[in-house]
C-alpha cells in the first residue's frame, strides 16, 4: 500500500500539472474572447481525442509493464509542453487569442496531447490497483485515488485562477514545465513489481484490441451495461466543461473563480476520504446510481438564481458525489475482470464513456451560444421563465443546466429499475462471495 501511495502521489501531480495549464489557457481564452464557443470547440476536441485514443490506451497498459507506460508517458508530456511552450513564446498573444490563428492551433493542440497523456498514465494507475492492493481494500484505494485527485484538483483550480489574475500565462507554462520534470525524475525511482502479471495470450500484436475488451467484457454479465450507465455522468460533464467556467466567470473575478474551484474541490477530497473509511457498501452499483440520481438534482437546482450561495453549495455537494460515480466503477471492473484484461476494459469504458461527452459539448456550446443565452435576454424568454430562473446575466446557462438535469433524472431512475442492473449486481456478489 506504501508503494501504491508513492505511485498515486507521483500520478497525480504529474496530471495536475498538465491540467493546470490546460485550465489556466481555458481561464485565459475566455476572458480574452468572451465566447463560450471557443470553450466548446476546446473541450469538445479534447473529448473526441480521448474517445478515440482510449482503446488503444488501453491495450497499451496490457502490453507493457505499467512503469514503462508511465515512463513513456511522461516523457511525450515533456516534448508536447516544450512544443507548446515554443510556439508561446515565438508568437504574440494576440494570435494565440483568435481561433482563426494558425498560432491557436499549434499552442493549443500540444496542450490538448499533454493533458490526454493524463488518461494513459490514469489507466494504468487503475490496473495497479489489482496489483499491488489487497481485492478487499480495492474500494477504499479508489476511494484514495478520489482523495489526491481531489487535492489536484484544487491546486488546479485555485493556482491557474490566481496565475492568470496575477502572473500571466508566461507563469502557468513555466511552473508546468517544472512540475512535470520532477515527477517524471521522481517516478525512475519508484518500482512496480510485476513478475506475476501474465498477458492475455489473444492480445497478440494487435495495437487496438477491441475483441479481447469485448471478451473480457462479456464474460461477466450485465458489465456492459455499466459502460453504458456511466456515460450517464459524462453527459452531464460535458454540460459543466462548457458552462461552468462562462457562469463563474461571469459572476467573479477570475481570482475568486479560481478559489472558489478550490474550496468546492475539498468536496472531492471529502467523498475520496469517506469512501476510503467506509467503502461503497455491499452493492457499488447501487451507490453509483443513486450518485447519478443525486447529481440530476444539484444540476436541476443549484442556478435556479443567480447567487453565489446556492451555486458554489451545488458545486461543492457535486463534487462530493462525484468520487462515489468513480470509484463504484473501477472497484467493480477491478474484481470481475482479470487482471491481464483489465487495461482494455478500463480503456474501452472510457472509449464509450468519453465519446457522449464530445456530442454534448458540441450541442451544447453552440446551442447555448446562438440559441438559449439570446433567448433568455429576449423579453419572450424572461416572461416564459422568469417566475423559475429569476433574473439576471446567466440565465440562459442556467436554463441549460435545468434541463440537462431533467434528462439526467430520467435515464438513472430507469437504469435504476432495469434488468442489466440486477444482473451485474448479482455478478458482483457473486465474485465477492467466491472469493470470501
Amino acid at each position: 500500500m506504501k508503494r501504491f501511495l508513492r505511485l498515486l502521489v507521483n500520478i497525480a501531480v504529474a496530471n495536475t500539472s498538465t491540467y493546470l495549464l490546460w485550465s489556466a489557457f481555458s481561464f485565459w481564452i475566455y476572458l480574452e474572447t468572451k465566447s463560450v464557443l471557443v470553450l466548446s470547440v476546446l473541450s469538445g476536441t479534447y473529448m473526441l481525442l480521448v474517445t478515440l485514443s482510449s482503446m488503444f490506451f488501453g491495450t497499451i497498459v496490457d502490453k507493457h509493464k505499467k512503469k514503462k507506460v508511465m515512463t513513456g508517458a511522461s516523457v511525450v508530456t515533456m516534448i508536447l509542453l516544450l512544443l507548446a511552450s515554443t510556439v508561446f513564446f515565438l508568437t504574440g498573444t494576440t494570435h494565440i487569442a483568435n481561433m482563426s490563428s494558425p498560432a491557436f492551433w499549434l499552442f493549443s493542440l500540444p496542450l490538448l496531447l499533454s493533458a490526454l497523456t493524463g488518461n494513459l498514465r490514469g489507466i494504468a494507475l487503475s490496473t495497479t490497483v489489482s496489483l499491488l492492493v489487497p481485492k478487499q481494500d480495492y474500494a477504499r484505494a479508489n476511494g484514495m485515488i478520489g482523495t489526491i485527485q481531489g487535492f489536484g484538483m484544487i491546486a488546479n483550480t485555485v493556482f491557474s485562477g490566481l496565475i492568470i489574475g496575477y502572473l500571466g500565462m508566461d507563469w502557468a507554462i513555466f511552473i508546468t514545465l517544472l512540475l512535470s520534470a520532477a515527477t517524471l525524475v521522481h517516478l525512475f525511482f519508484l518500482s512496480i513489481p510485476e513478475e506475476q502479471i501474465v498477458h492475455d495470450r489473444h492480445l497478440q500484436n494487435s495495437h487496438i484490441d477491441f475483441r479481447g475488451a469485448f471478451r473480457a467484457i462479456h464474460m461477466v454479465p450485465g458489465l456492459m451495461a455499466l459502460i453504458f450507465f456511466t456515460t450517464f455522468n459524462n453527459f452531464i460533464g460535458g454540460v459543466f466543461a462548457v458552462l461552468l467556467d462562462p457562469y463563474g466567470l461571469t459572476l467573479f473575478p477570475v481570482e475568486i473563480w479560481g478559489i472558489i474551484l478550490g474550496f468546492t474541490g475539498t468536496g472531492f477530497i471529502l467523498g475520496g476520504l469517506l469512501i476510503g473509511k467506509l467503502g461503497l457498501g455491499k452493492s457499488p452499483l447501487r451507490s453509483l446510481l443513486l450518485g447519478y440520481i443525486l447529481i440530476s438534482f444539484i444540476c436541476i437546482f443549484f442556478t435556479l438564481r443567480e447567487g453565489s450561495v446556492l451555486f458554489v453549495g451545488g458545486m461543492f455537494l457535486y463534487m462530493l458525489i462525484a468520487p462515489i460515480i468513480e470509484a463504484g466503477e473501477q472497484t467493480i471492473i477491478q474484481t470481475v475482470v482479470p487482471k491481464p484484461k483489465q487495461g482494455r476494459v478500463f480503456g474501452f469504458a472510457q472509449t464509450v464513456e468519453a465519446g457522449v461527452t464530445p456530442v454534448s459539448i458540441f450541442i451544447i456550446g453552440p446551442l447555448a451560444q446562438t440559441i438559449i443565452i439570446p433567448y433568455m435576454k429576449s423579453d419572450a424568454g424572461k416572461q416564459a421563465f422568469g417566475r423559475l430562473l429569476g433574473e439576471g446575466d446567466t440565465r440562459g446557462i442556467a436554463l441549460t443546466f435545468v434541463v440537462a438535469g431533467v434528462f439526467m433524472l430520467l435515464l438513472s431512475l430507469l437504469a435504476l429499475r432495469s434488468k442489466a442492473y440486477h444482473i451485474l449486481s448479482a455478478s458482483y456478489k457473486c465474485k465477492m462471495d467466491k472469493e470470501e
